[in-house]
């Protein structure tokens, strides 16, 4: 069975492991959710960890041009339907976990739109 995410899996697992942010933000006890977390949080409410899924959500983390300002690329409606088409309908579930429990770390409120698109997550003033 061909697996069209286990390129971006492997790759994006390297290169948050290499990434100097997102070890400064473990050490620092940051504010934004670690894979670790996000994987748990995952086993804890779907049974499984999806990690495929937030390395994926999270791949351009940290790296230029973006740094933390990644969100705007998949944290949003249309970020859940890929991850849908390329991972399954339950790790779509996943996936929006993953948003919420970062979008909430900006402020951001279930009260407030959900952001659809790069460009309405932007409008939101989200980054």
């Amino acid at each position: 069975m061909e697996r069209p995410w286990a390129k971006v899996f492997t790759r994006a697992f390297h290169a948050l492991k290499k990434n100097p942010l997102h070890e400064q933000n473990q050490l620092a006890g940051g504010n934004m959710p670690s894979y670790e977390q996000h994987c748990r949080e995952s086993m804890e409410m779907f049974g499984q960890a999806f990690g495929e899924v937030h390395l994926w959500l999270d791949e351009f983390a940290g790296n230029p041009p973006y740094g933390m300002r990644h969100r705007k690329l998949r944290h949003h409606e249309a970020g859940i339907r890929d991850v849908a088409r390329l991972f399954g309908l339950q790790a779509a579930e996943a996936a929006r976990r993953h948003i919420i429990s970062d979008l909430t770390q900006e402020g951001w409120s279930e009260a407030d739109p959900f952001p659809r698109d790069h460009a309405h997550y932007v409008s939101l003033g989200l980054f």
